[in-house]
């Protein structure tokens, strides 16, 4: 893995039983790098990021993300990536303020360092009008974005986001993808995936799932000249049937 790598995967599979929920895939992922993870719903993409951050052990194949191996060093891979799951990773029944300064202390920030943090998310997200509101009374897109800056409040190399824009009207979804721009332009890797085909024109790179397999992978542009498609969403459409 040379250093501009900063996610391997070779022949990753995942089985539950009879059933293959992710079968025999590989790619690299580059320091930087916007990486979209695209597929229709049930395609395994959220069961391929569980066995990348840590979650859960592959049944074969091989990973590495941030120079840890996925089945013997998930500790290790969990403290060095940041994480938004489908579900926005908040307590609704704690503050803004408080959400804040909790995954703080899980990632092990100092009480300093969880000072200048919580005042620098509530200042950069605009939300110190309301840093002592529970989260559930904050609209959908804050939401969001609170729960994207929480995800890197260690300051993490490599950021997963699992399906983060679902649910969430078409303003909102961009505002949030000019807030991965602006983390990927500071060196970050952003590694996110959607079912949203229109979210793929936004990423350096997208593979393209279907049935648990990895049908196609390169920038847009490329996958559109391949396919010969207008549209990300023409590329998906020719896959999948």
């Amino acid at each position: 893995m040379n250093t501009s790598t900063v996610i391997q995967v070779e022949n990753l599979t995942k089985r539950f039983g009879n059933f293959t929920a992710v079968d025999t895939i590989s790619f690299e992922v580059k320091k930087g790098e916007i990486f979209g993870f695209l597929g229709a719903n049930g395609a395994g993409k959220t069961t391929a990021i569980k066995m990348l951050i840590g979650l859960s052990k592959p049944t074969d194949g091989m990973g590495k993300v941030a120079g840890f191996d996925i089945a013997k060093e998930p500790e290790q891979i969990k403290k060095n990536i940041g994480y938004m799951s489908q579900k926005f990773s908040l307590y609704n029944d704690l503050t803004v303020k408080q959400n804040i300064r909790f995954f703080g202390g899980i990632y092990g920030l100092s009480k300093e360092k969880i000072r200048q943090k919580t005042h620098t998310i509530l200042t950069e997200l605009d939300l110190e009008s309301v840093a002592k509101k529970p989260v559930a009374e904050l609209p959908l897109g804050w939401k969001q974005r609170l729960a994207f800056a929480i995800s890197m409040v260690h300051e993490p190399e490599i950021v997963f986001l699992d399906e983060p824009t679902g649910g969430v009207d078409p303003n909102v979804r961009r505002q949030f993808w000019e807030t991965i721009y602006y983390v990927a332009g500071q060196g970050r890797t952003v590694f996110v995936t959607t079912h949203y085909m229109d979210e793929a024109e936004y990423c350096d790179r997208v593979s393209i799932m279907v049935d648990g397999k990895i049908e196609a992978l390169d920038t847009p542009n490329t996958l559109k000249k391949q396919f010969n498609a207008t549209s990300m969403d023409e590329v998906f459409l020719k896959l999948a049937r």
